[in-house]
């Protein structure tokens, strides 16, 4: 496949969608295309991988314009930026701009995928080894999400252990302990 970079005149790869929650980032679904399909025709396939491993499905999904040509996949409205209509409100256009910048927040995730996650070259064999892949980076994705949040709170459990430690203390050892730094490599 020809594309418009200098660095790299043909790329051969698999396509690739990835479904991402709109607030914390998580992919909840990916699905690998073996042809060179349009934008539109792989959403089907996005979709269903992503409403698998939910409860609830998928009601809205925000895309880019690459995605036109479909109103609604699988009961999913899908959303794409277009020009702001006269009729529109402030109110109704604030919303639009919230709603689509949030959109761009993929172009991150994918680039963190090629570049972090060895997602831009793949070692396995044929297209079997191309979805192993992508699940695996995604999957590595998510894990690094969680133990950073897992991280923060463990962190900030230490920082309440020494809060109330520096509480229970009486008036003469507060003056022993009146460098914080001492306080957390004694406790922590």
């Amino acid at each position: 496949m020809t594309k418009g970079k200098d660095h790299k005149k043909y790329e051969y790869r698999t396509k690739a969608s990835i479904v991402s929650t709109m607030k914390s980032n998580i992919i909840v679904g990916v699905s690998a295309h073996s042809k060179n399909e349009h934008d539109s025709k792989t959403l089907e396939l996005a979709l269903t991988s992503a409403n698998k491993n939910r409860t609830k499905p998928i009601k809205e999904a925000i895309c880019d314009r690459g995605y036109r040509g479909k109103k609604e996949v699988q009961k999913t409205t899908i959303c794409i930026p277009d020009s702001k209509r006269k009729r529109d409100t402030k109110y109704q256009i604030e919303i639009k701009r919230k709603k689509f910048r949030r959109r761009a927040a993929i172009e991150p995730i994918i680039g963190h995928l090629k570049s972090d996650y060895r997602l831009s070259r793949n070692y396995l064999k044929g297209f079997i080894g191309d979805e192993i892949n992508l699940l695996l980076a995604a999957s590595a994705w998510n894990l690094k999400k969680w133990m950073n949040d897992f991280l923060m709170l463990f962190f900030m459990l230490k920082l309440l252990l020494v809060y109330c430690f520096l509480l229970h203390l009486k008036a003469n050892q507060r003056k022993r302990y009146s460098d914080l730094g001492l306080v957390l490599f004694r406790v922590v």
